[in-house]
C-alpha cells in the first residue's frame, strides 16, 4: 500500500492529510479556500491519487499560509508513500490544453528539490484565491517532496485556465513518474542506487 498520513499544526494551519497513490481519483477536500479545494479534486482526479485534506488556517489574514502549508504537507505526503522508490518510473511529462491555455509540466522524482515556473496569469484573483499563490503551492509542494519539476504556459489568457492546466497536467505527469515500471522488477530508476 503506497499511502501516507501527514499531520502538521502550526499557529497558522492545522492539516489533515490522506494520500494514496493508486487510488481512482476520489477525493475529499476542505481547506477554506474554494478554488484551492476545485484545484486539489482536480488533481487527485487526473492523477488517479485519492487524497482527503482538511485545513483549518488563518484565512482572515489571507490565504497564503493555508496554501503553502497545504503544498508542504502534500509533498511530504508523496516522500512517505513512495517510500525507497523502488520500480517507479520516475519520471512524467505531459502538455495539457485547457480550452486557450496550453501547459507543459515535466517531474523528475529525484531526490532533489527545484522548481522552474514560468507562467503570465493577468488577473490578481481568481474567486477566493491570489493568482501569486499558484508559484508558492508548487515551490513548497516541490521542496517537500524533493522533486525536480518544471511548470512553463506554453500559451493562455484566462488566469483560471492556465492554473486549472498547470494542476491536471502536473497530476498526469506524477501519474506517470510513481507508476511501476514492471521492466524495473523493484529496482530503484538510478545508477546511485537510490533516490
Amino acid at each position: 500500500m503506497r499511502t501516507a498520513q501527514i499531520d502538521r499544526k502550526t499557529k497558522e494551519t492545522d492539516i489533515s492529510l490522506f494520500l494514496d497513490l493508486d487510488g481512482k481519483g476520489k477525493s475529499e477536500i476542505s481547506s477554506g479556500v474554494g478554488f484551492l479545494d476545485h484545484m486539489l479534486e482536480l488533481f487527485a482526479k487526473h492523477g488517479r491519487f485519492d487524497l482527503k485534506l482538511s485545513c483549518k488556517g488563518d484565512l482572515n489574514v489571507d490565504g497564503h499560509h493555508t496554501v503553502e502549508d497545504t503544498g508542504i504537507c502534500l509533498g511530504e505526503a508523496f516522500v512517505k508513500a513512495l517510500g525507497g522508490k523502488e520500480g517507479i518510473r520516475r519520471y512524467g511529462d505531459c502538455i495539457l490544453p485547457m480550452d486557450e491555455a496550453l501547459i507543459l509540466s515535466a517531474v523528475d522524482l529525484s531526490g532533489r528539490a527545484f522548481l522552474s515556473y514560468e507562467a503570465r496569469i493577468r488577473a490578481r484573483k481568481v474567486g477566493d484565491f491570489d493568482t501569486e499563490l499558484a508559484e508558492e503551492f508548487w515551490a513548497a509542494f516541490a521542496r517537500a517532496a524533493r522533486m525536480t519539476l518544471h511548470i512553463k504556459q506554453l500559451d493562455g489568457r484566462n488566469s483560471h485556465h492556465i492554473i486549472e492546466g498547470q494542476f491536471k497536467s502536473v497530476a498526469r505527469s506524477l501519474r506517470t513518474a510513481v507508476s511501476i515500471d514492471p521492466e524495473l522488477a523493484g529496482e530503484v530508476p538510478s545508477t546511485k542506487g537510490m533516490l
